[in-house]
């Protein structure tokens, strides 16, 4: 649910004559439809509410051609709510009620197993527990399956978890969360990729919003500056990365043309109003 205004308000203040949309969003339902519209072959395991809000997000991904066959109804938690205020310049602010999502357990995915060990690649965000997601990266490195980790929101991580991790993109808040660095540029940026491949990742790749994205990968080292363009909203705009950078990576991609690829993606997105609605299709992205 979000409401669009001038500023954001501070701690007891009321913003009169804001604009209200209410989109379907969510880390892991934004990434999977953003892959999808860019041609990924996308199932998407997930738990949400027996509730209207819960149904409509099923239609919606069926409606994009994901495949919702594992899709758990949870009959004691509401579906997951994000409450995003947004100001002129397109930054905002979010405050998320967890509801089923938190409630996605090991024990749900009994059904899922085999897609988890058959699978091409993983994308996984921490909207979800991190028992889980450490349930699901220890099956997929179990069986040799690629793991691509968005870390958001930020939240600490070991580091026995992260050596098991392909790829891993967060944004400069959740990079300084798992390193203790700071990255406010491009030099900090660059520290805080290190620090974290240090701990046995493969391929880190930190967003920096209107800059760009920071790619270490083994020992190549790019900056990749981000498109101009005026931003409406910037909400989804790493989901959209995330979803548009591992569809790139399938498709045989290099990760040194993936990486651009995904930033001309988010930068799409941020031209639009929204969450999943603002994902763009492959003939956008094309033109």
């Amino acid at each position: 649910m979000v409401v669009k205004a001038g500023h954001l308000p501070v701690p007891g203040e009321t913003i009169l004559g804001g604009t209200f949309i209410m989109t379907a969003g969510g880390k892991g339902a934004n990434q999977a439809v953003a892959a999808a519209r860019l041609g990924g072959n996308v199932v998407f395991i997930v738990k949400t509410g027996d509730d209207i809000f819960g149904k409509q997000a099923v239609q919606l991904f069926k409606d994009e051609g994901i495949d919702t066959d594992y899709i758990i109804t949870d009959p004691e938690n509401p579906s997951g709510v994000a409450l995003i205020m947004v100001d002129a310049k397109g930054e905002n602010c979010i405050s998320v009620a967890s509801g089923a999502n938190a409630a996605l357990k090991p024990a749900d995915l009994q059904k899922a197993e085999y897609l988890i060990k058959d699978a091409s690649l993983i994308l996984m965000q921490l909207e979800i527990p991190v028992e889980t997601v450490k349930y699901v990266i220890n099956i997929a490195a179990a069986s040799s399956v690629k793991v691509v980790l968005n870390p958001a929101p930020a939240c600490p991580l070991s580091d026995e978890l992260l050596s098991k991790v392909a790829i891993i993109t967060p944004n400069e808040t959740e990079a300084e969360m798992l390193t203790g660095i700071k990255v406010t540029d491009k030099q900090s940026a660059e520290l805080a990729a290190r620090a974290l491949a240090a701990k046995g990742i493969g391929t880190v790749i930190i967003t920096m919003g209107a800059q760009g994205a920071l790619l270490l990968h083994g020992d190549t080292y790019q900056f990749f500056p981000a498109p101009v363009c005026q931003a409406v909203d910037t909400t989804a705009a790493g989901d959209v990365f995330s979803g548009a950078l591992v569809v790139a990576i399938l498709e045989g991609k290099s990760i040194l043309e993936a990486v651009p690829f995904a930033c001309q993606a988010a930068a799409l997105s941020v031209c639009k109003m929204g969450a999943q609605a603002s994902a763009p299709y492959r003939d956008e992205l094309n033109d």
